[in-house]
């Protein structure tokens, strides 16, 4: 319990740079108390005292604000930051290094007995509201970003966001690697300055179905020419993707 409780206090202060002492830490973070009391409670209910369990997990969700069912599995070093409103379900099976804000759901999708919550792995961060909702697997070293609702497995490595939750990205090999010391590097809320913009990845989609359509009109063109002689073709404006640059990344003002 005491070798818990020295890495939970260092955790905080690996992962948030609010945290300025031990005795602040201590007394003033409510997703350290709750993790503590869990510790406790989850003790308890695999001793058989589910009743006494279930009532000290009651008592934390008063004194807390976050809901973490007693029969939960939580590993080393486990950060709730704010966690106001966050819920853990009776299943739900979190690794080592893993971070959580104010407002997830580990939740499930059904009133049927077994497992019916979301394992993640180590080194998962997850962002405010963001719901993970299912009996599924979140790989090692995702993020979830905030108010996401996933409803699938999520591979290792992968950033997901959006309703429903879907797969922005799926890094090589060499990114993974660059990756892997995500247990130390702390993203906030899910997201980092690398994370693609989804309105750019949206037009530039669009600007790569303008030049197919292009391509296919200049064939038809050619073919109807082939069989008019009188037809005119009228060259059309070429479309260039640097006129686009601007509006697909907006990170280069800030590089400017």
């Amino acid at each position: 319990m005491f070798r818990h409780l020295k890495e939970d206090i260092a955790s905080v202060f690996h992962r948030d740079p609010a945290a300025r002492n031990f005795v602040e830490v201590l007394t003033c973070y409510p997703g350290l108390h709750a993790l503590l009391l869990h510790r406790i409670s989850h003790s308890l209910w695999t001793i058989g005292l589910k009743w006494l369990a279930r009532y000290l997990s009651t008592l934390t969700r008063w004194l807390t604000g976050i809901e973490i069912h007693p029969g939960a599995q939580i590993g080393n070093r486990f950060f709730i930051d704010h966690g106001m409103g966050v819920v853990i379900g009776e299943t739900a099976i979190i690794g080592d290094d893993v971070t959580l804000y104010h407002g997830v759901t580990l939740g499930g999708t059904t009133w049927e007995k077994g497992k019916r919550h979301p394992t993640l792995h180590d080194g998962v961060v997850v962002g405010a509201g963001a719901k993970i909702l299912g009996p599924f697997e979140v790989g090692k070293n995702a993020r979830v970003g905030s108010n996401a609702v996933v409803t699938k497995p999520v591979p290792a490595n992968a950033t997901v966001v959006g309703i429903p939750g879907r797969i922005i990205e799926l890094p090589t090999e060499e990114e993974q690697k660059s990756r892997q010391d995500l247990v130390e590097k702390f993203d906030a809320y899910g997201v980092s300055s690398d994370l693609p913009d989804p309105v750019a990845k949206s037009i530039s989609a669009m600007l790569d179905h303008m030049h197919a359509v292009d391509k296919k009109l200049h064939c038809m063109a050619t073919k109807i020419k082939e069989l008019d002689a009188s037809y005119v073709d009228e060259n059309l404006p070429e479309l260039k993707a640097a006129d686009f640059e601007a509006a697909i990344d907006p990170r280069e003002d800030k590089k400017a």
